[in-house]
Formats: C-alpha cells, structure tokens, sequence
C-alpha cells in the first residue's frame, strides 16, 4: 500500500498544472468589483487552459474571512485569493487581532488592476483646484468636512494623508458605507469625498459634483485631464489595487506560470472593456515587483493608521 501511494503521489506530481479545477476565494460579496475581476479572469483561465476555476465568495471582516481561508490552504497552485490593497496593506493595523500575517502567510502572484480614485466635492465649495481647496482649508481650519465610509477606510486614509501633506485641518463625517457618504455629498451635508470614479462620474456629468484630482501618481487614462494630487503635494499617493495571492509556500514555478498568463490575460483587449465600467487600469507586474509593493504599502498605511488613530469599525 505505501508503495502504491507513492507511485501515485509521484505519477500526481508529473501532471501538468492544472490538472484539476483551481478554487478562486473572493473575501467580498458578489457582484463586486473584485468579484466581477475574479470571474473575468476565471473565464479566460479556463478558455486558456481548460480547467475550471471556481468562484467561492467568503465576505466578512473587511476581507479577513475570505483571506484566512487561503492563508490556511494547500499552497498546491491550486487556491487563490483574489483580494485588494485594504487585506493586505491596512488591515494589520486596522485590526488589532488578525488571523493571518497579511504578508507573510501569502505568496503574491500578480498585481492585477488600479482603482482609478477621485477627489469629488460639492459645487458649492469655493475651490477648483487642488490649490485653491488648500488655500481655503488653511484660511478656515476645520471648517471643510470630508465624508467616508467609516474609520480606516480607503476614503478616511486619503483624506487623513491629504491633511498631514497639505498642513491643513478638516473634518472627519464617517458613515457605515461608500453609498450613503455619496448621498450627502450630492446633498450638500458633507464637501468633499475620495472614491473610486465609478461612484461619482455620473453626478459629476450631471452637474451636481465637480472633480479636483486623482490620487494614484500618474493621471488616469480614463480622465487624462484631471490631474494628480501630487502635482500640487508632491509624494501624494493612493493607489488602491486588486491582487491575486497564494498560500506562503506556494512552488515557485507555479507562481511564475499563473503570473504570466494573468498578465496575458489582463491586456486583452475584450478584459480592458469589462473592466473600465469598473473604473479600473489593467496592470502587468511580475510576482517579486508585487510583493515589492506590497511591503512597501504595508508599512506605508500602516505608519498613517497608526498616526490618525484609525481602528475597524
């Protein structure tokens, strides 16, 4: 009998990858952003290599549940999560027990797509630009209120490195979600809001919000007009990201072939138009470039969430 395992073990080990269905974790609910990228790339996974991936949506904790699960998986090639900067890259210092390291209990195997992020406010405040809004917020502490979707969230954290940046000080309105903090940024409670571009672009056509900026390093395609944070507060940066993570012990050589083909996948022409309704930019970097990224951004957030005082709600 032991003989016979080991030949069958061996004769396993000789197939392929994939050779059999590989799982996908999604740590959000469906219908997503992440969702909807998971099962895009799914699709031409399975077009490309014909095995199925199937999609298992675990949400819950901020992404915690879903990310534990493949924490403690077979690191076989085989379960993949498919998660977000907030998981990985704040959700240390957010929480104050994790159940995983967010870097070390991962292998990273492909930086996937960028959030285009916006700076949104009402018309009724007195700014255009980036540099009148600071010059207004400086000549009237706290008198500028900034709405998010609760403590430690994306648009608390850019609001926060706004602040420190640009040594101005404005007021906290958080919500218990992005939907209603849009809602009264529409309505006049709140002056300004950071979110993705998709949450706004509609109400910004139709006259009811106007755009400052963007907050990733480089002006968005999808808005090349609009520009930078950071060309007025130069090192400013929030570029929210989708990953694709394996269980720490990952083969390598199995790592390096799910890269390759994702970034294949992430160029496509038919992928890019799926994704722009999402607000997202298709990104191709190899697996040690990603994980250099994702240590550089851990300590990044986690250093501003320590020094605003942000915790999970």
């Amino acid at each position: 009998m032991g003989a016979a395992t080991l030949l069958y073990t061996g004769a396993s080990r000789a197939q392929p990858f994939p050779a059999k269905p590989i799982r996908f974790v999604v740590p959000w609910a469906p219908g997503g952003s992440t969702d909807v990228l998971a099962r895009v790339i799914g699709q031409k996974l399975f077009e490309s290599w014909g095995q199925p991936v199937l999609i298992e949506n675990r949400p819950g904790a901020s992404g915690n549940v879903g990310s534990e699960v493949i924490a403690r998986a077979v690191p076989d090639g085989y379960n993949i999560l498919v998660g977000s900067m907030s998981t990985h890259a704040m959700n240390g210092a957010l929480y104050a027990k994790m159940p995983f390291k967010p870097v070390d209990d991962f292998a990273p195997v492909a930086l996937l797509a960028y959030v285009t992020n916006v700076l949104a406010v009402h018309p009724s405040v007195k700014a255009n630009t980036i540099p009148e809004l600071i010059a207004y917020a400086k000549a009237n502490p706290g008198k500028l209120n900034y709405a998010s979707a609760g403590s430690g969230s994306t648009n608390h954290l850019s609001a926060a490195l706004f602040e420190k940046m640009a040594g101005i000080q404005m007021t906290h309105v958080p919500y218990k979600g992005g939907a209603p903090a849009v809602t009264d940024l529409v309505g006049g409670q709140v002056d300004m809001l950071f979110t993705g571009s998709t949450n706004v672009l509609a109400h910004v056509k139709a006259g009811r919000l106007k755009l400052l900026a963007v907050t990733e390093s480089q002006r968005a395609k999808v808005l090349p007009d609009l520009p930078t944070v950071a060309e007025t507060l130069p090192g400013y940066e929030m570029a929210v990201w989708y990953g694709m993570f394996a269980p720490h012990g990952a083969p390598p050589e199995l790592v390096s072939k799910l890269n390759a083909e994702v970034n294949r996948i992430m160029v496509l022409p038919d992928v890019n138009a799926k994704l722009a309704p999402l607000g997202t930019e298709a990104v191709t970097k190899s697996a040690p470039e990603f994980a250099r990224i994702l240590k550089a951004d851990e300590q990044k957030w986690g250093r501003i969430i320590r020094e605003v005082g942000a915790k999970a709600e």
